[in-house]
C-alpha cells in the first residue's frame, strides 16, 4: 500500500501547490505594500506587477496536470492509515480544479473587469446619492455573479444562493443560515426596543476628549501583544481602514486608524484584527490549503471573541482602565472601569453598518441578507432596492434614512461581487459568543485571567478548539460540533445580549 511518504503523485502535486500558495504570497505582499507604504505616483506600475503576477497564478492553477495529480494521489493514498489529511486536502483541491474548470475564461475576465468598473461606478454614484445611475451596473453584479455560482454550481443539488454562501461559509446552507437569523431577529427586535425606552443609559463623556494619537499607538501595542499577538512573527502599521494580512504564520499584518478626538475605534480596531491575525499565526504552517483558515464566519467569530467577549467587558476595563490613566492622565483621572464599559457599550441604532454598536449591528447583517437573497431568489428587483432597505431600516431599527449614499450604497461588497459575504459577520458573532461560553465553561477562572491581564491560557483554548485545524473539518458546523459538542446554537449569542444589556440599561 503506498503512503503519503512514498506517493510519488502526492508529492509532485505538493510540490505544485506550494508554488502556488508561495506565489500568492508574493501578490499579498505587493497588496499590503500598496495600502500602507507605496508612494501615490507608483499606480500604475503596481497594477502591472499584479496583473503579471495573476497571469502567473492563473496559469499554474488550471494546468492540466494538477488534474492528472490529484487523480493519481487519490487512487495511490485510498485506504492509507497516515493519509486523512493529505485525503482532505486531495478533496479540496479537487473542489477547487472542478470550479475553476466551469468557468470559461470569458466569464473570468468578465467578472474581473466588472468588479472594477463597478467599483469606479460605485464610488461615484454614492458621492452624488444618484442610486438609478448605479442600478445598471449593480444588476450587472446580480447577474454576473449569479452565472459564476451557477457555474460552479455543476451538478449539485443546492440552490443558488446557497452555492454563493459557500463562497465565504463553506457548508452553510441558506436554510440553516434561515434558521439561525429568524431565531436572532425575533429575540433582539423586542430588546433593542426594551433597551432604548430606558432611562438608565451609560454616560458617553469617557468617550470625548483630546487623545494624541501616539499615545493610542502605545496603548492598542501594549494590549494587543499582551493579549498574544506575536509581534516577532508580525507588525503593526497605520492605514485608511482596519485590516489583517497574512503572508504565513510568520508573517501576519495588522493595521487601524486613529482620530485624535476619540480613542475606542482605534483600540476597537486594533483588537478585532489582533484576532485575525491570532488565527493566522496559529494555522499549521504546510502552505497549501488545508492550513488555511475555514471559512469567513469563522475567521470573525476569532476577531468578535476578542474585541466583544474580551474587549468589552468589564473584567476587561478593569485591567485596561488604569493603562488608559497612564496614558491619558487628564482625560481619565477619577474614572472607574465601570464608567469605561458602559460608555463603550452604550447603544444608538446608526444608519452606517460599520459604526454600529454591538447590540444593533446584528439587524444590519439580517438586513442585508434578506435582500440579496431575495434579489438572487427572484423575489425583488434591483431598481427596488432602495425602498426596501428604507422600509426594513425603519421597522428593525426605526431609523429613517435621508438618502441612498447612506442608506443601501454605503458597502462596497456588492459592487465587488460579493454576494454571501454579509452573513459571516453575523455567523462570526454567533460562533463567538458560544465559544466564550465554553471557554469559561473550561476556565473557570477566565474573567480573573482577563482582569489580571494574563490572556495565554484563553488563546491557548482557541488554538487548539479553532485555530489548529485549519479546513480539516467541511463546515463550523463540523468543527463546532466535534470541538465542543453541538453546532452552531444562536442561544449563547442571544442569552450573552439579553443578560448583558439588561444588566446595563437596569431592564
Amino acid at each position: 500500500m503506498t503512503s503519503v511518504e512514498t506517493s510519488q503523485s502526492y508529492k509532485t502535486l505538493l510540490s505544485k501547490l506550494e508554488t502556488i500558495t508561495q506565489l500568492e504570497r508574493v501578490k499579498s505582499v505587493l497588496g499590503y505594500d500598496q495600502l500602507v507604504f507605496m508612494p501615490k505616483d507608483a499606480s500604475a506600475e503596481r497594477g502591472a506587477q499584479m496583473g503579471a503576477l495573476a497571469a502567473l497564478i492563473h496559469e499554474k492553477t488550471t494546468e492540466s496536470e494538477l488534474k492528472d495529480l490529484i487523480a493519481a494521489a487519490v487512487k495511490e493514498l485510498e485506504g492509507s492509515d497516515d493519509a486523512a489529511d493529505a485525503m482532505r486536502l486531495l478533496e479540496l483541491e479537487q473542489q477547487s480544479f472542478d470550479e475553476n474548470e466551469r468557468i470559461s475564461s470569458a466569464l473570468a475576465a468578465k467578472a474581473a473587469s466588472l468588479s472594477s468598473s463597478a467599483y469606479s461606478a460605485w464610488v461615484e454614484a454614492k458621492t452624488n446619492n444618484d442610486y438609478a445611475s448605479f442600478a445598471p451596473v449593480l444588476k450587472d453584479c446580480f447577474d454576473t455573479a449569479m452565472e459564476l455560482s451557477t457555474a460552479k454550481r455543476g451538478d449539485k443539488d443546492v440552490s443558488l444562493y446557497t452555492q454563493m454562501l459557500d463562497e465565504y461559509e463553506t457548508g452553510m446552507s441558506q436554510a440553516r443560515i434561515d434558521e439561525i437569523f429568524s431565531d436572532i431577529q425575533d429575540a433582539l427586535v423586542p430588546l433593542i426596543q426594551k433597551v432604548l425606552d430606558s432611562k438608565d443609559k451609560p454616560s458617553m463623556d469617557p468617550l470625548k476628549g483630546s487623545f494624541d494619537i501616539d499615545a493610542q499607538k502605545a496603548l492598542c501595542e501594549q494590549i494587543v501583544t499582551q493579549m498574544g499577538f506575536d509581534k516577532t512573527a508580525g507588525r503593526i502599521d497605520v492605514s485608511v481602514h482596519p485590516f489583517t494580512t497574512s503572508f504565513s504564520p510568520k508573517d501576519v499584518r495588522i493595521t487601524s486608524r486613529y482620530r485624535d478626538d476619540e480613542w475606542y475605534q482605534g483600540l476597537a480596531g486594533m483588537v478585532h484584527e489582533s484576532g485575525h491575525a491570532m488565527y493566522e499565526q496559529n494555522l499549521g504552517t504546510s502552505a497549501t490549503s488545508l492550513d488555511t483558515a475555514l471559512s469567513m464566519g469563522t475567521h470573525e467569530s476569532q476577531s468578535l471573541f476578542w474585541e466583544r467577549h474580551v474587549g468589552l467587558g468589564l473584567p476587561f476595563w478593569k485591567w485596561a482602565t488604569p493603562l488608559l490613566q497612564e496614558k491619558f492622565p487628564d482625560q481619565f483621572s477619577g474614572m472607574t472601569a465601570e464608567q469605561v464599559y458602559g460608555a463603550v457599550n452604550a447603544v444608538s441604532p446608526n444608519l452606517i453598518r460599520v459604526e454600529a454598536d454591538e447590540l444593533t449591528y446584528p439587524l444590519h447583517v439580517i438586513m442585508r441578507y434578506g435582500i440579496e437573497k431575495d434579489v438572487i431568489g427572484g423575489s425583488l428587483d434591483v431598481a427596488d432596492i432602495p425602498d426596501r432597505w428604507k422600509a426594513d431600516m425603519k421597522s428593525m431599527l426605526d431609523v429613517d434614512v435621508p438618502d441612498d449614499a447612506k442608506g443601501c450604497m454605503q458597502d462596497i461588497h456588492w459592487a465587488s461581487l460579493a454576494f454571501g459575504y454579509f452573513p459571516t459577520y453575523l455567523i462570526g458573532s454567533a460562533t463567538a459568543a458560544q465559544l466564550s461560553h465554553y471557554c469559561a465553561q473550561d476556565l473557570e477562572n477566565m474573567d480573573e485571567m482577563i482582569e489580571k491581564g494574563e490572556f495565554a491560557e484563553i488563546k491557548q483554548w482557541l488554538t487548539d478548539k479553532v485555530h489548529c485545524h485549519g479546513k480539516r473539518y467541511k463546515s463550523l458546523d463540523a468543527l463546532l460540533e466535534d470541538q465542543i459538542g453541538e453546532k452552531l446554537n444562536p442561544k449563547y449569542f442571544i442569552d450573552y445580549l439579553t443578560n448583558k444589556y439588561s444588566a446595563l440599561y437596569k431592564l
